[in-house]
């Protein structure tokens, strides 16, 4: 990457040239998407299908299901701003005080970030099915069937 400054606001930001990272960034791009889609499908998003079972295992899985997307798209959003000549986040280099920082250092902290939020939504992943697996197959508690009162209403004859 090379440092150009900007002429109207007077900053500098980081050009970057098209290389291998930029293809191993799309390419895990697609592979987290793809993933992330299977798992869905195969769950059926949590909204169709059997209804989970009250309990403490529901809850964990509905924890785990918006942290897995939450964790899903900030690793998309640094893949993909990584595999991108101008990435967003060195872009503006002034605003984030990385002035110091040269262009391939700043570029290696996004795909660095997007791997840590890539493994993160892998291990919420596999926290989410399983207790989703385990929400599906728990039956939930019944009430016992209870017989009428056995106290009689009419006299003693």
């Amino acid at each position: 990457g090379t440092v150009v400054k900007d002429d109207i606001t007077n900053s500098t930001y980081c050009v970057y040239n098209s290389d291998v990272a930029t293809g191993y960034g799309v390419g895990a791009f697609l592979f987290l998407l793809s993933g992330e889609s299977l798992l869905m499908g195969v769950t059926k998003c949590m909204c169709f299908g059997r209804p989970l079972a009250p309990g403490s295992d529901r809850a964990w899985s509905i924890i785990y299901f918006v942290s897995s997307w939450l964790t899903f798209l900030v690793a998309e959003a640094c893949l993909i701003a990584g595999a991108t000549r101008n990435a967003y986040h060195t872009k503006y280099r002034g605003m984030i005080y990385a002035q110091n920082f040269s262009c391939e250092t700043l570029r290696k902290g996004v795909f660095i970030a997007g791997a840590v939020f890539v493994v993160a939504t892998m291990i919420l992943n596999v926290y989410y099915y399983m207790y989703f697996a385990k929400a599906t197959t728990t039956m939930p508690a019944h009430k016992a069937n209870r017989t009428n009162s056995t106290v009689g209403m009419t006299g003693y004859a």
